[in-house]
């Protein structure tokens, strides 16, 4: 216990500690919806165009969190925008957002005298120089974002898993996406100091991808496992990273370590799932009314609250 506590004695890793859970928390809860949508990808590209804010923030010593929430809010809209024209493909509209938003982000933090650093800082992050104003900002943003989760659970489940239905019972599709949309950018602002706009993607989508191997049935404790591995990833991340650069001088980056830790636990999850799997295969019937749902997979059980409420506006 000693060896999981000690490093939190200084002040800066206490605050390191606490933006951690509070980005492993708030991540790993919006992360189930981006798995279950299987918007991966979409998460990822909206990570990457939120460095052009930044950059002009760090450039004009203004603040990475507003320069960030600019950007990717407008991101989220334009790719709201994109995917709605039939025309334009998603993976595509994607395509062009990021590079071409990254793109713009490289072009202006290359003209600093301090290319090399001020680059590595925006990519990847400094999770122990995280000072208070940027905790409760990320605690405020975290809160705002469970709220709307929370409001919306029902229609954003449904438009997950059965977006015909959820339009024939009048539910604004295009807004729910947006929605969805502007949350992810919310997250990804909150984490570019911490891990940068590089490693955030992990905190989305890695929790939730352990939840989902372990929960099959339930969205909302779904949600829950993924918040407490986002939330322990982070801790043990921390705890890896101090002692392995204390003790050893093995010089562990904090955020990368996390995200490592975080990969670490899934895949202990996915092995353990498996075997479990090959002992249980036999006894188990498999569900054809399954096999032609696009979000499960076919050798596991429907999840319950995402067709039971589909039956009320």
């Amino acid at each position: 216990m000693r060896l999981l506590t000690d490093p939190f004695q200084a002040g800066f890793m206490q605050r390191a500690l606490i933006e951690a859970v509070l980005l492993g928390v708030v991540g790993g809860v919006v992360g189930v919806h981006v798995v279950l949508r299987r918007l991966a990808f979409m998460a990822d590209a909206l990570t990457h165009t939120v460095f052009p804010g930044m950059a002009v923030a760090f450039l004009l010593s203004g603040s990475l969190y507003v320069g960030a929430l600019v950007t990717g809010v407008a991101s989220a809209v334009l790719l709201t925008l994109l995917t709605r024209n039939r025309r334009v493909t998603s993976d595509a509209a994607l395509a062009v957002l990021l590079t071409g938003f990254f793109s713009v982000g490289v072009i202006l933090i290359s003209r600093s005298h301090t290319y090399t650093a001020d680059l590595t800082v925006l990519l990847f992050g400094r999770v122990l120089a995280v000072d208070l104003a940027e905790i409760v900002a990320t605690a405020a943003t975290g809160a705002v974002v469970l709220a709307v989760l929370w409001l919306l659970h029902k229609e954003l489940v449904l438009r997950s898993f059965d977006p015909d239905a959820a339009a024939a019972l009048g539910y604004p599709i295009g807004t729910l996406d947006l929605v969805l949309n502007i949350l992810i950018t919310l997250v990804v602002v909150s984490a570019v100091k911490a891990v940068g706009s590089v490693l955030v993607i992990a905190l989305l989508i890695t929790p939730a991808a352990t939840a989902r191997l372990l929960v099959r049935r339930h969205v909302g404790l779904m949600m829950a496992v993924a918040a407490a591995v986002g939330a322990i990833g982070g801790w043990l991340g921390l705890v890896i990273s101090y002692e392995g650069s204390l003790q050893h001088g093995w010089r562990l980056a904090s955020g990368a370590t996390i995200v490592l830790t975080l990969t670490a636990m899934f895949l202990v999850v996915l092995a353990a799932s498996a075997v479990a799997r090959r002992r249980h295969r036999p006894d188990e019937a498999t569900d054809e009314s399954t096999t032609d749902h696009p979000l499960l997979d076919p050798h596991e059980p429907l999840i319950d609250d995402a067709m039971a409420i589909g039956s009320r506006p």
